[in-house]
């Protein structure tokens, strides 16, 4: 047997490079680069491989690790999950900073692998700097914090226990159902550990993405139920567009005329103008979409995972005869709500069960302009939204709608925490598939600017938007740099509004008077946060790093500061004040918070009472 020695990060790189997937015979070359920050724990390591023998394999460097695992998290989202970047860091905080971002990729199904560094296997310099020393177990590393927000987690003690740890690591980041961060765990001293590894091991590996296909039994269950229904409602997910199957939605909701509503990670899986598309569905729902899950006596779930956002804490679905299809790669989703499961991929899914409807000649039930008449009212309700005036500035729906108007069909908008993602998903028109770029799966705070870049990566010939506000920013824009650096534009388009107004506005709905969530000074009367609001120039930061920058305070600056952000070489920023508590409200929605039963506030014990009778009223528990 032939082979070559080589320490066990240079091995780790050279088997990287080489590894491929392959969907519908379109072979992509999976693993593009690794984005990192060095410190000891992977600089003399990983770092030395990447300096020296990095292969075709791209190094970015990060700002912030949570960061940098973002932008990978949203070029592998961007990507369908066809291709990811890994990340490295050193131990010790580099390595937890990865945690949250982790954990993010995780609950979206999104592939990407971690390199954390970790301390010395040898044991012989112990502790090492930045070395977490657990007294009653210490074979527990920080790294081992990685295994409740991994899909797979292994740590490499020896060289060659690479070459099984490498393989399950790919098996699990091209699995579609099993996907999200895989974590290896890379002792400083092993990382430099030499080995004489087979050639084989960096042979091209082609890993087949093969399309699941229906179980016949449980499609012909599925057809069985839905014959019997004449009210249906699809729900279509994030797995419709990671599966590529968007004709294949249209085509079966054209072909029994079935509305079809979208979760967050599945919005712009039609075009927003398609006569079937009734919008988003669930707590940021559209009132069109609200009103046909409240009396559709079968939901058909097409990729989704059902979070409470999507199912308004499971009070959506008001019809007692409803029961429910799901058609999801992963068992573990299919299953959801007691649902009649499809186990296959969306798209062989979506065209087994039109051609079994089609030859048991089904048609619903709705009255021809029943969806039409629904979707007028909404596209509608849109147009007051986006031309909303108000007296004390840029109401933040008006914003959004000349920044709608403005941008191009193509161009991609990327948002993930706060009243945005609310607005967003009930207002924003997508007509282009994947231009509509939402992390709400853990609608992480400070994913915005990070996850833009790593769009832009994906798609270099497109615009990609970052749509966030003041607190998301605070939170996290480091990549910002890292765009700058990198030659990747984006522009930042940062709705100010004095603080984390979504929570604030939540807090009021639920019988606060308010507490702790805008930006202002302390007051000296009070003792609390009540003073006037900070004066905080994001322009000027941002210009600071590098970006282009503009302010536009009325509809008319906005509009005129898209255009010439566009002409913009660089990243750029656009500085937007709104009026606080001008974003959308709930339309015939309800989130299940949790309120006090005992308060000194008479309205904290009003809103847990209301709390309680829309509890009562949901039929899935």
């Amino acid at each position: 047997m032939d082979k070559i020695r080589l320490t066990m990060a240079q091995a780790l790189l050279r088997f990287l490079d080489n590894q491929y997937v392959s969907v519908d015979g379109v072979e992509t070359k999976f693993v593009q680069g690794l984005m990192g920050i060095f410190g000891h724990g992977n600089v003399t390591g990983i770092g030395e491989a990447l300096e020296r023998s990095p292969g075709s394999l791209t190094f970015i460097q990060g700002k912030n690790e949570q960061g940098m695992v973002h932008a990978a998290t949203a070029f592998a989202k961007q990507k369908n999950r066809l291709q990811i970047y890994a990340c490295t860091s050193s131990i010790g905080p580099g390595a937890l900073n990865m945690i949250t971002a982790a954990a993010t990729a995780t609950v979206n199904r999104i592939p990407v692998l971690l390199l954390p560094g970790d301390h010395f296997a040898s044991r012989q310099p112990d502790p090492v700097l930045q070395q977490l020393e657990v007294v009653s177990d210490y074979t527990i590393s920080a790294v081992d914090a990685f295994k409740p927000v991994s899909k797979y987690w292994d740590r490499i003690v020896r060289p060659e226990q690479l070459m099984q740890a490498a393989i399950q690591a790919m098996r699990v980041l091209t699995d579609p159902a099993e996907t999200g961060a895989v974590t290896l765990a890379l002792p400083q001293d092993v990382q430099a550990e030499a080995y004489d590894y087979p050639v084989s091991f960096f042979e091209k590996k082609v890993h087949f993405i093969d399309r699941r296909l229906p179980a016949p039994a449980s499609l012909q269950r599925a057809v069985e139920l839905i014959k019997k229904k004449r009210r249906p409602l699809i729900i279509a997910g994030g797995g419709v567009l990671y599966s590529s199957a968007m004709k294949e939605l249209a085509a079966f909701a054209e072909a029994f005329g079935i509305p079809v509503a979208e979760t967050q990670a599945g919005k712009s899986s039609l075009p927003w103008n398609h006569p079937l598309n009734a919008g988003a569905i669930g707590v940021t729902g559209t009132l069109a979409a609200n009103r046909l899950a409240a009396d559709a006596d079968l939901i058909i779930g097409i990729g989704t995972r059902y979070s409470d956002f999507t199912t308004s804490s499971k009070s959506a679905f008001r019809n007692e005869a409803v029961q429910f299809v799901n058609l999801n790669v992963s068992a573990f989703d299919s299953s959801k709500l007691d649902a009649f499961s499809v186990t296959c991929d969306a798209k062989a899914g979506l065209q087994a069960l039109q051609q079994s409807l089609n030859a048991a000649n089904y048609r619903t039930g709705y009255e021809p302009a029943e969806i039409a008449g629904l979707k007028e009212q909404w596209d509608a309700e849109v147009d007051r939204l986006y031309a909303a005036e108000h007296k004390d500035g840029l109401a933040q729906t008006r914003a959004l709608g000349v920044i709608n108007e403005t941008l191009g069909e193509s161009d991609i908008i990327l948002c993930a925490a706060g009243s945005l993602p609310g607005d967003l998903h009930r207002v924003w028109r997508s007509v282009e598939p994947k231009t509509y770029h939402m992390e709400y799966g853990f609608s992480c705070m400070g994913y915005e600017i990070s996850g833009a870049f790593g769009a832009a990566l994906a798609e270099p010939d497109k615009n990609v938007y970052a749509i966030l506000g003041d607190g998301s920013y605070l939170m996290l824009h480091s990549e910002l740099i890292t765009s700058i650096q990198e030659g990747r534009k984006i522009t930042v388009l940062l709705l100010d509004n004095h603080g984390y107004q979504c929570i604030h506005n939540l807090q009021r709905g639920h019988g606060s008077d308010g507490f702790g969530n805008e930006f202002r000074f302390r007051s000296g009367t009070t003792g609390r946060l009540t003073g006037g609001y900070m004066p905080i120039d994001f322009s000027a930061h941002a210009s600071s790093m590098g970006a282009a920058t503009y302010k536009a305070s009325t509809a008319e600056e906005l509009r005129d500061a898209l255009l010439k952000a566009r002409n913009e070489t660089g990243t750029t920023l656009i500085e937007i004040p709104v009026v606080p508590g001008t974003n959308t409200g709930g339309y015939e929605s309800w989130w299940n918070v949790g309120v006090p039963e005992v308060s000194v506030s008479e309205k904290v014990v009003a809103a847990h009472e209301d709390m309680k009778r829309n509890i009562d009223a949901v039929l899935f528990i």
